[in-house]
């Protein structure tokens, strides 16, 4: 390109022959030069900048805002519109020195410098390209987290969980082809790097398989959705409520208010019991009552009380029904819900259906024994002990005579 255009310059400029002709077009490109590059420039430049923000602010429709917030603050308005126009002035002076060098007979001068100039212009132009697509797919990033965070508003099947996964999927996706289009621009041989990509994944891989085993259990989770935030649940040994859920951990706060992180490939291999699934929980609960008492006239005093506490839910309602023989008692077995279910309703409704079930027992003469141990032997036993008694108090008895001093006084 330049072998064709630096011909067509030359041929055009060199045909001005008088010294007053090429001195009166030399100061024609330097001031029109002059009027673009420090009037023009500026104005054209700044009003489409405006232009663009507002066509930006329309297509991201309140999206993405902290993002370019973020890019504005990393990188001014004002400075990049500097340094945008610079940019433009230092190609315009540089075609004007060009024309004047043409048109004085310098051309050759031009053409050794033209290889350097579009070398750097090259460097330029994929430089400011590189940053373009970068900043863009961050801003995008952004775009596509609160787009996927308006999709799960307006949507019930998109937990939280899937909603954060499926973000940073997308985000990583869109960085990772930002990062291979820009690799692409500068000319680095992707296939030697995807080569070393994979080597370098088996090595990872052999080396952190704990970590790539709580990932993988991350994208179960996703899918599987045994619990969300905020549930009441039972993991293995741990239990409380769930607090976050990451692709690599799921965080908990018990009821003694620790922070309790588990991976997810623990969570995976555990029996997990979520008590807030359903919306509603029942709870077990054992009392005894004396072999003489009435096993139905205590059932319907229980349900009584279970019906009057606050905390139970009568639909469904409590019921109670014996359920066995204990050692020293018959079995009632008290059945009730609690709605919603937590920790506190559980708590506080066992505990108030003891103390009043105690109250209502004893006003109706109902016994609630404390397990007891009756110890018998059989006739033959009893004679054999009574009597190696007598024989032990005879021995006892002999033992005392002969220790009296009077007995030692008779004669042999």
């Amino acid at each position: 390109m330049t072998a064709q255009l630096g011909p067509r310059i030359e041929a055009t400029l060199g045909s001005v022959a008088t010294t007053e002709a090429r001195l009166a077009l030399t100061v024609g490109i330097l001031l029109l030069t002059t009027l673009i590059g420090w009037l023009l420039l500026p104005r054209v430049v700044g009003a489409g900048e405006r232009v663009a923000a507002e066509r930006l602010e329309r297509f991201l429709d309140g999206r993405g805002e902290s993002s370019v917030e973020t890019l504005r603050e990393a990188v001014p308005v004002s400075f990049g519109l500097r340094a945008f126009v610079a940019v433009l002035q230092l190609g315009l002076f540089a075609l004007a020195a060009v024309a004047v060098l043409t048109l004085w007979g310098r051309f050759s001068v031009v053409v050794a410098v033209l290889p350097i100039a579009e070398n750097a212009a090259t460097v330029a132009g994929r430089a400011l390209l590189s940053v373009l697509l970068l900043g863009g797919a961050y801003v995008a990033s952004d775009v596509l987290e609160e787009y996927v965070a308006d999709l799960s508003a307006d949507s019930d099947r998109i937990t939280a969980h899937q909603e954060q996964l499926l973000s940073r999927i997308m985000q990583v996706g869109l960085l990772v082809i930002a990062g291979v289009t820009v690799l692409g621009i500068w000319g680095v041989n992707l296939g030697g790097l995807l080569v070393g990509a994979g080597f370098l994944g088996i090595v990872l891989g052999m080396a952190a398989r704990q970590t790539l085993g709580s990932l993988i259990a991350g994208f179960v989770l996703m899918f599987a959705r045994p619990f969300e935030i905020g549930d009441w649940v039972e993991i293995g040994d741990e239990e409380g409520f769930v607090t976050e859920i990451t692709i690599m951990n799921t965080h908990m706060r018990n009821f003694d208010g620790e922070y309790v992180v588990v991976p997810n490939d623990l969570v995976t291999n555990q029996a997990i019991t979520n008590r807030s699934r359903e919306g509603r929980l029942r709870i077990h609960m054992e009392v005894g009552i004396g072999y003489d008492d009435d096993p139905d006239e205590a059932s319907g005093i229980a349900e009584d009380v279970l019906e009057e506490i606050d905390t139970i839910a009568n639909n469904p309602k409590p019921y109670v029904i014996p359920s066995g023989f204990g050692d020293s008692a018959i079995l009632l077995d008290l059945r009730f819900w609690i709605d919603p279910p937590t920790p506190q309703a559980r708590w506080r409704s066992k505990a108030t259906a003891v103390e009043r079930i105690q109250e209502r027992f004893a006003d109706a003469g109902i016994s609630i024994p404390y397990p007891q141990r009756t110890v018998s032997y059989p006739p033959e036993t009893a004679e054999a002990d009574e009597t190696v008694e007598r024989v032990e108090r005879f021995d006892d008895e002999g033992e005392g005579r002969a220790g009296d001093g009077r007995a030692s006084d008779r004669p042999a």
